[in-house]
């Protein structure tokens, strides 16, 4: 035991003597030694290109959806029904690259009771002269010119009928799913002694990797997903109803909140770079 002790406790000798790790000489010694120290304390800068908004946009609530008869032609087109709580869309705060580091618009949205936010929100709210909103959405601009704090927000003043808009929004949560519903996968045969039916199948190979690649397509959570369908068409403004008509289907159920802006068209809208 008292040798075994000597060995390992030992700085050349015993077992952990050979397995503690050893650094080359050369690649510490000169001036390559210190390029390569000083390039180890070189911070890394990620370069971020800034993702714009091709304009100011709203939120609003997803109703439903139904069948909208065009007028003019009478062919049945699909359209969701979205609506806008009590309160409206609000500016809550511009941010300009001289105070904040770039340019934005904040926008609040759905009117509720004081008591529904902490003091923090309302102070911020109160700055802007908006009343109390629950949601805040912040849209990031090339310029903010022509808005202020408090400023409201009419749909029908930003958006006509035909304009394409982006719409996102939180996708219906389906819970642990298998991989056929979940990717589209094909099923296995239902006769003929297969035992195989709607499993999986072989997920990896065995010594090598010896593992599971990561992203690998298998069952479990689907849906519950912030989802953004772009370029649908307004059809209809009814400024009776205070509702707009929107061809084709957006995220969510209906009560979600949905965030419309105005579709995105490079080149047009957005600069190329």
């Amino acid at each position: 035991m008292a040798m075994a002790a000597v060995g390992i406790g030992g700085g050349g000798g015993g077992a952990l003597g050979l397995l503690a790790p050893r650094r080359r000489a050369a690649s510490w010694s000169g001036a390559g030694g210190a390029a390569a120290a000083a390039a180890r304390r070189r911070p890394l800068v990620a370069v971020v290109r800034a993702s714009y908004e091709a304009g100011v946009g709203v939120m609003a609530t997803k109703v439903g959806m139904m069948t909208y008869f065009d007028p003019a032609t009478g062919k049945p087109v699909p359209v969701t029904v979205v609506g806008f709580r009590e309160g409206g869309n609000v500016v809550t705060q511009v941010k300009t690259a001289a105070t904040d580091g770039y340019d934005a618009v904040q926008v609040g949205y759905h009117g509720v009771r004081e008591e529904k936010l902490t003091r923090p929100e309302l102070g911020h709210l109160g700055k802007a002269g908006a009343p109390p909103l629950r949601h805040l959405q912040e849209f990031r601009l090339q310029s903010v010119d022509g808005y202020d704090p408090g400023q409201p927000l009419d749909f029908a003043d930003m958006f006509k009928e035909g304009d394409l808009v982006d719409i996102s929004g939180k996708s219906i949560g389906k819970g642990f799913q298998g991989g056929i519903k979940r990717h589209n996968f094909k099923r296995g045969l239902m006769t003929h002694g297969s035992k195989s039916h709607r499993a999986l199948g072989s997920i990896g190979a065995g010594t090598t990797p010896g593992r599971v690649y990561k992203g690998k397509k298998m069952p479990g959570r689907m849906g519950g997903t912030k989802t953004k369908i772009r370029k649908l068409k307004i059809v209809k403004i009814d400024n009776d109803l205070k509702v707009v008509m929107i061809k084709g289907a957006v995220p969510g159920k209906p009560g979600n909140l949905l965030r419309i802006a105005p579709a995105k068209i490079v080149g047009k809208n957005i600069p190329k770079n």
